[in-house]
C-alpha cells in the first residue's frame, strides 16, 4: 500500500491511496474459505461447495468490505502519523465505473485542513468584567421578604393596602374560574387598589387584567393559565373576596436566624445582613462570570481572523448528513454553523497553547461541589465526605454526566485563564444596574 499527499493550498489537500492484491488477498481468501465451510447451497453438501461458486457469489462483496477496512484503518493511521489537523472527515472523490478487478486499486480523498493562527489573550480592547454588589436597598428588601415569608397571618375584616386577599376569580367568556390570593402591595393598577381597599369578605370587585400587577408574570400564576395567553389577555374578571389577612412581620430574633441558617450561625441583624450580602454576591458572581465568558468568546470570534476551507466543509455537510442536501441547503447549514466552528478552533488552540487539561481528581472534586450545593438546597448543610464520595462515584459512572461536567470544568479553567491574562476592566455595579446594562 502506498499513501501520498498532494497539497492544493493551505487549507485543502488530496490524499492518494494505492492498494495492490498483496495488501488484501490473503484476508479475502481466508474469509472465503470460512464461507465455503459454512455455505448451504442447494445441490451441495455443507462444506463441499466449489470455491469457484463461492467466489462468484461472495467474492466481490468480501473484496469491497476488506478494501474499505484497509482504507479506513490506514488513512486514519496516516493522518495521525503525519499530524494532519483535519476538519470533518476525509471525503472520497467520486470514481465512475470503478473496476474492482484491477491489479492495483487507486483511491483519492479530499481533506479540509485546519488553519494556522494565533490567539493573543491580551486583548487590544479592554473587556468589562462586572463585579455585582448587593446594595443597602437590596439587602433591606431581602430582610423584609424574609420577615414577611416567616411572619404570621392575622385575619382582617376590611382590606388595606398591606393585606393579602383571597377569593374566586371568574370570567365566563374566557372560561376562567379559579381561586387566587392577591397581595395588594404587588398590584400596579391604582384603580385595582382603590377597588379593593375598604372591601369586606363577600364583596365583589371588577379588575382589568392588563397592567394589573407590578410583575407581568404574576397574572399567569394567579389565573392559572400559560404565560403566552396571559401576555395577550386584556379582559375584566370578577374577584369575590373570601378571606382577608395581614401578614405580621416575623421578629428578627435568634429563633428566626437559627431557622434560616442553623443554630448560632447568625446572631444579630447586622450578621444577617452581612450573610445576605455575602450569599447574594456569590450568586451574582456566577452571572457576572457567565457574562464575562460570553463577552471574551464573542471578542475572540470577531477579532481572530483566519480562513476556513469553506468549499470542502460545505461539501462535507452535503454528503455526510442524515439526509441528502442540495448545495444551497448545505451552504445554508454551513453559514449557520460557521461561528460555532470558529470558536471550537479558537478554544482548542487556547487549550493546547496553555496545556489546559481536566484530570479525574479535579473532576471528582468539581462534581462534589455541585452535590454540596444541591444538598444544601434541601437543608443538608454539612454532608459527610464519605457520602459525597459515594454520590460522586455514581455520577461519574454516567458517561453523559462526565461529558457535561468536563465541559463545565474546562469552561471554568478557560474563565480563570481569561481573568489572569486578558485585558479586563472591572466595573462595580448593583444587580439592578447590571440587568439594565446587560439585558436592557
Amino acid at each position: 500500500m502506498n499513501i501520498t499527499k498532494e497539497q492544493i493550498d493551505d487549507l485543502n489537500a488530496v490524499v492518494k491511496v494505492a492498494i495492490t492484491k498483496d495488501d488484501y488477498q490473503d484476508k479475502v481468501d481466508t474469509i472465503l474459505k470460512d464461507y465455503k465451510k459454512q455455505a448451504n447451497i442447494p445441490g451441495f453438501r455443507k462444506g463441499q461447495v466449489p470455491m469457484g461458486l463461492i467466489k462468484k457469489q461472495y467474492g466481490k462483496a468480501v473484496l469491497v468490505d476488506e478494501v474499505n477496512k484497509l482504507l479506513q484503518d490506514n488513512l486514519n493511521k496516516y493522518l495521525t502519523e503525519e499530524k494532519l489537523d483535519v476538519l470533518g472527515n476525509p471525503l472520497p472523490k467520486q470514481q465512475d465505473n470503478f473496476d474492482w478487478d484491477q491489479e492495483e486499486l487507486a483511491f483519492e480523498f479530499e481533506l479540509g485542513l485546519a488553519p494556522s493562527f494565533e490567539v493573543p489573550l491580551k486583548t487590544k480592547k479592554a473587556i468589562t468584567q462586572y463585579k455585582i454588589v448587593a446594595d443597602k436597598k437590596m439587602i433591606d428588601e431581602q430582610v423584609e421578604r424574609i420577615q414577611k415569608q416567616y411572619g404570621k397571618l392575622v385575619s382582617k375584616d376590611v382590606v388595606s393596602k398591606k393585606d393579602e386577599v383571597s377569593g374566586s376569580v371568574t370570567n365566563e367568556e374566557e372560561e376562567i374560574n379559579t381561586t387566587a390570593m392577591l397581595e395588594v402591595d404587588q398590584l400596579k393598577s391604582k384603580k385595582a387598589v382603590d377597588a379593593l381597599v375598604g372591601k369586606k369578605v363577600g364583596d365583589e370587585v371588577t379588575l382589568k387584567t392588563k397592567g394589573l400587577f407590578k410583575e407581568d408574570h404574576t397574572l399567569a400564576s394567579v389565573l392559572g393559565i400559560d404565560k403566552q395567553r396571559a401576555e395577550k389577555l386584556d379582559i375584566e374578571v370578577t374577584f369575590k373576596i373570601t378571606e382577608i389577612n395581614e401578614r405580621e412581620a416575623a421578629e428578627l430574633n435568634q429563633e428566626l436566624f437559627d431557622k434560616l441558617f442553623g443554630p448560632d450561625k447568625v446572631k444579630s441583624e447586622k450578621e444577617l445582613k452581612e450573610r445576605i450580602k455575602e450569599d447574594s454576591e456569590k450568586q451574582f458572581e456566577q452571572q457576572a462570570d457567565q457574562k464575562l465568558l460570553n463577552d471574551v468568546t464573542e471578542y475572540f470570534i470577531e477579532n481572530t481572523k483566519f480562513e476556513l476551507p469553506t468549499g470542502f466543509l460545505t461539501k462535507w455537510i452535503q454528503m455526510t448528513g442524515e439526509e441528502p442536501l442540495t448545495e444551497e441547503q448545505a451552504t445554508e447549514e454551513y453559514e449557520k454553523s460557521e461561528k460555532g466552528l470558529r470558536y471550537q478552533l479558537i478554544e482548542g488552540k487556547i487549550i493546547r497553547d496553555y496545556d489546559l487539561q481536566v484530570q479525574f481528581d479535579e473532576l471528582k472534586e468539581f462534581s462534589k461541589g455541585f452535590i454540596r450545593q444541591q444538598m444544601a438546597q434541601f437543608g443538608q448543610l454539612d454532608p459527610k465526605e464519605e457520602e459525597l464520595d459515594s454520590i460522586a462515584a455514581r455520577v461519574l459512572g454516567n458517561q453523559e454526566e462526565v461529558k457535561r461536567l468536563s465541559e463545565q470544568l474546562m469552561s471554568q479553567k478557560l474563565l480563570n485563564l481569561y481573568k489572569e491574562k486578558a485585558n479586563l476592566k472591572v466595573k462595580e455595579v448593583t444587580y439592578e444596574n447590571f440587568v439594565k446594562e446587560v439585558y436592557g
